[in-house]
């Protein structure tokens, strides 16, 4: 097969046919010297409260992003936030593409959710921050939220927010039917069949448009998806059909079979009804989650006061594993005409006590800041979704404690669509969770070649 070269195709990997085009100007010419990407000052959504200090341009779209951008211009003399929301997530990222594309119009800091990094860094379109101030913070984060942000031995992003995963559940569902959070997934199955055996709801949900729910489970099991590290140029490990990833859609195959849990999309309306009417014992996802389910109207009617948490079910209980579901950084990009000032934002941004503060008080973010994590205020929080339960200090605190990282790669949006497909497949009994790892596993081969990679 023809391959073509493996810089030329990344920007069609998961930002093929963008249709937003970027409204930002590029140049800067009016930010007083500053960043030089993206919107210029008289762009800003945010008030700057010293112009006469150079500017670095931020695309954010935290729902307090003002608010934290606000408390860092008040702390800086020497350089200011101009800060544009332009859209959260696939949005922003269009319009990122865009930019990097014409090679002008991006902004100097750009919010990135941690999977999106590979691809952006692939492009030369992201700059390194290892150099830039990262050893007077690298402490203030585990080395798991570093690995998330890092690609090969490059650190392009400062991590900000993340997704410890713990296992939701209903406190009256559970209490009805007589059964315990489970430790183990052979725990969790027995559980599962009992519930259902007594004329229960689903214990749980497989959802196909979850994919980077479902490689978190892989991870748990101790699978290593990717090898990725682009100073090894054009090569990538792919390991999607291991005994490990084998036994996790095996596994979950079986529940499907058994009818012990759902199939619906996540995130839909129809999901979020069947959460409130009480369709789904567990809700197995982050610490983001209440905040998320809060917002779609979970816990203020007839549920209200039901849920609780506890640490997610295990392999092996005597050698845990934590895992993660989501995050997001600040990123430089390499169009900022002054990396340092734009690496100055991205690391400080979001970065103080008071921002911090308002993001996990009011459920915004979950912080990997090890200063907030460590905290009694954080710890000791009586969780009012959860009935006053130290979730932190239960559940949360500890799996962001423990989380060793992930292995990101340019491919990541074209491998969650081909698992997504493998999930519907499993979930229709078309496949096996074996059939379906060897299927994904010919499917990311191909591609990666076709891409111009060699796989190891």
């Amino acid at each position: 097969m023809k391959t073509r070269p493996v810089f030329a195709v990344i920007t069609a990997l998961a930002f093929a046919g963008a249709l937003v085009a970027c409204s930002a100007g590029g140049g800067g010419g009016d930010n007083n010297g500053g960043g030089g990407g993206g919107d210029s000052a008289s762009n800003c959504e945010n008030e700057i409260k010293k112009p006469d200090a150079p500017v670095v341009t931020l695309w954010a779209w935290y729902p307090n992003s003002e608010l934290v951008v606000d408390n860092f211009n008040e702390a800086n003399d020497d350089v200011q936030v101009c800060w544009t929301n332009v859209g959260a997530g696939g949005e922003a990222y269009d319009k990122f593409q865009t930019a990097i594309s014409a090679g002008s119009g991006a902004p100097d800091v750009m919010m990135v959710e941690a999977d999106r990094i590979a691809t952006f860094q692939a492009q030369d379109a992201l700059v390194d921050l290892k150099d830039l101030g990262y050893e007077d913070v690298k402490d203030n984060f585990s080395d798991g939220a570093w690995k998330d942000v890092s690609v090969g031995d490059g650190i392009y992003g400062a991590p900000i927010d993340g997704g410890p995963m713990g296992m939701i559940y209903r406190t009256d569902i559970f209490e009805q039917y007589g059964v315990t959070p489970p430790t183990t997934w052979t725990e969790l199955e027995a559980t599962a069949q009992k519930v259902k055996d007594a004329g229960g709801p689903f214990f749980a949900s497989f959802a196909a448009n979850q994919p980077a729910y479902v490689t978190a489970l892989f991870y748990q099991n101790g699978a290593e998806p990717f090898e990725y590290d682009p100073a090894n140029e054009g090569q990538i490990g792919i390991e999607l059909n291991s005994p490990e990833i084998k036994e996790v859609l095996d596994f979950w195959a079986g529940l499907v079979e058994k009818g012990l849990v759902g199939t619906e999309d996540q995130f839909t309306p129809e999901y979020i009804a069947g959460v409130i009417n009480g369709n789904y014992a567990t809700y197995l996802s982050a610490a983001w989650a209440p905040g998320y389910l809060q917002g779609a109207g979970v816990g203020e009617g007839a549920d209200a006061g039901v849920w609780a948490t506890a640490p997610m079910p295990q392999w092996d209980p005597s050698s845990p594993v934590a895992i993660n579901w989501g995050g997001s950084a600040f990123s430089v990009s390499s169009q900022a005409s002054n990396p340092e000032l734009a690496a100055k934002v991205a690391f400080g941004v979001y970065a103080d006590q008071a921002s911090l503060d308002d993001g996990w008080q009011n459920q915004i973010i979950f912080p990997l800041n090890v200063n907030v994590l460590d905290s009694d205020d954080f710890l000791n929080y009586e969780v009012p979704f959860f009935s006053g339960q130290q979730a932190n200090k239960d559940v949360y605190v500890p799996a962001a404690n423990a989380y060793e990282g992930m292995t990101y790669t340019p491919l990541g949006q074209y491998y969650y669509s081909a698992l997504t497909d493998q999930i519907a497949a499993i979930n229709d009994g078309q496949v096996t969770g074996s059939e379906a790892a060897d299927a994904l596993q010919e499917d990311l081969v191909a591609y990666a070649e076709e891409q111009g990679f060699t796989v190891n």
